[in-house]
């Protein structure tokens, strides 16, 4: 075959299948413009017959589904909910009952009116309860209306239709956790971040799951991962630093309440939980002069937050009284050291051996002295208490048993508190004196001054 007679019939291929396609395209074009015109003339034929008879269901019907194909969903809407109105009278043939209902669901809830979404809804289900779009939508619905129980139980049948939805897999997960059932949410949850990683809130979900069924490391690793994240970062941090905060992790609870707080658009009730939270941690570690501030920021902010105004009143006392905190905070060790000074001082000009301490728990001591003056000598017991609030008589009547084990001439008994009406009358008659807040903080607050000129 020579050349010329290859590249003619070359060419004629190439123009043919040019034709072929130009063909399909124009038959496509036809076909779409033909389509547009038929429902132009089905919708205008429609219009007419309304005219005539405003409830004619055939032609509600043609003007609804049009309404819908351009997602002019409040037209739509209301023609659907026209055509129900009718067919609820009467059956009329030619119309699919079924996808009135849904799509008169579907077009409240694409104008989020989502009661007559779910009516909708509701209603196709009774024609086919095998649908998946309806349980699925059915089952987000009574997920977004807290009936948990309800929405699991419509989402499993949407499952059933579609195994790898990741919506579904979503709400059945979070309906899962919101039903207090962590170990059945996860393997969902999971799933669904499978199929959509960039989920950050089921993401924040499965790491509560674990933290529910105490997995805390699986917990606190997702947690962490989130920590940056503009939405879930403050959320993620306040969650981190509790966990940490109740394993007494003070340090770490720290770092992530102070992570969280460097967020911007922080909402609100998340940032003065995570004000407060730094704030009582940095106390538990004695770190007073650096929670006042959180605090102060807090009552500005949120004046009424929990007793935000009781902190501050306590410890910006505290924070301008080193040896008062040492009293109420410091640790076993400094407190001992705290209030041996306290005996040495005690009285003025006085020869003092400490003889005996004993510590009950992290509640109170007592000091047994050897006390001498120019005046007398005897042996005294102190008593300091270091839990606020009201001290009772029963605590005084042990203190006074205990004087006459020891065989002490007198007590003195020093809270941080005040003593009952019921304490002060059994002391009445016996060798004990009561020093209660006022008096212990005069004493505390010339104590180092004291304390100087004894060495001397």
């Amino acid at each position: 075959m020579s050349p010329v007679l290859i590249g003619v019939i070359a060419l004629l291929l190439v123009a043919t299948v040019v034709v072929l396609v130009m063909s399909q395209t124009r038959g496509k074009s036809f076909g779409s413009a033909r389509l547009s015109k038929d429902r132009e003339v089905a919708v205008k034929e429609a219009s007419k017959r309304l005219a005539q008879n405003p409830n004619d269901p055939e032609a509600l019907y043609i003007i609804a589904s049009a309404y819908f194909d351009e997602q002019n969903w409040d037209k739509a809407l209301k023609a659907y909910e026209s055509v129900a109105d009718q067919i609820s009278i009467n059956r009329v043939q030619g119309i699919d009952n079924f996808e009135v209902f849904l799509r008169m669901g579907i077009s409240a809830k694409k104008l989020n009116l989502l009661d007559q979404a779910y009516r909708g809804f509701s209603m196709a289900r009774t024609f086919r309860q095998d649908n998946f779009e309806v349980n699925y939508e059915m089952g987000a619905l009574e997920f977004d209306r807290k009936n948990y129980e309800k929405a699991v139980q419509l989402l499993q049948q949407a499952r059933i239709q579609d195994p790898d939805s990741p919506a579904v897999l979503r709400y059945l997960g979070h309906a899962l956790f919101r039903l207090k059932k962590p170990k059945e949410a996860m393997s969902f949850i999971r799933k669904a971040i499978d199929l959509a990683p960039e989920d950050k809130e089921s993401l924040y979900t499965l790491a509560e799951c674990y933290h529910e069924a105490n997995q805390t490391e699986q917990a606190l690793r997702i947690f962490n991962h989130l920590r940056a994240d503009p939405a879930m970062g403050p959320t993620c941090c306040l969650t981190a630093g509790t966990i940490h905060l109740e394993t007494r992790q003070y340090e770490a609870a720290i770092q992530d309440f102070e992570i969280g707080l460097r967020h911007v658009n922080i909402k609100a009730d998340i940032l003065a939980e995570l004000r407060y939270k730094l704030a009582t941690t940095l106390i538990k570690l004695n770190e007073i002069s650096k929670a006042i501030p959180h605090l102060k920021q807090l009552q500005s902010e949120n004046p009424s937050y929990k007793d935000v105004n009781v902190l501050l009143g306590k410890y910006i006392e505290l924070s301008a009284n080193r040896n008062l905190q040492i009293f109420l905070m410091g640790s076993s060790a400094d407190f001992i050291a705290l209030c041996r000074k306290i005996v040495m001082t005690y009285f003025g000009r006085a020869k003092v051996k400490i003889t005996n301490i004993t510590v009950n728990k992290a509640e109170w001591a007592d000091i047994l002295a050897e006390v001498d003056t120019f005046k007398w000598s005897d042996i005294i017991m102190f008593r300091f208490i270091r839990t606020q609030g009201s001290i009772g008589e029963l605590i005084v009547r042990d203190f006074h048993s205990h004087l006459k084990d020891v065989k002490a001439g007198k007590g003195i008994c020093i809270t941080v508190g005040q003593y009952t009406d019921e304490a002060k009358r059994y002391t009445e008659a016996r060798l004990i004196d009561l020093i209660e807040k006022d008096k212990l903080q005069q004493i505390l607050n010339s104590l180092d001054a004291k304390t100087a000129a004894v060495k001397k």
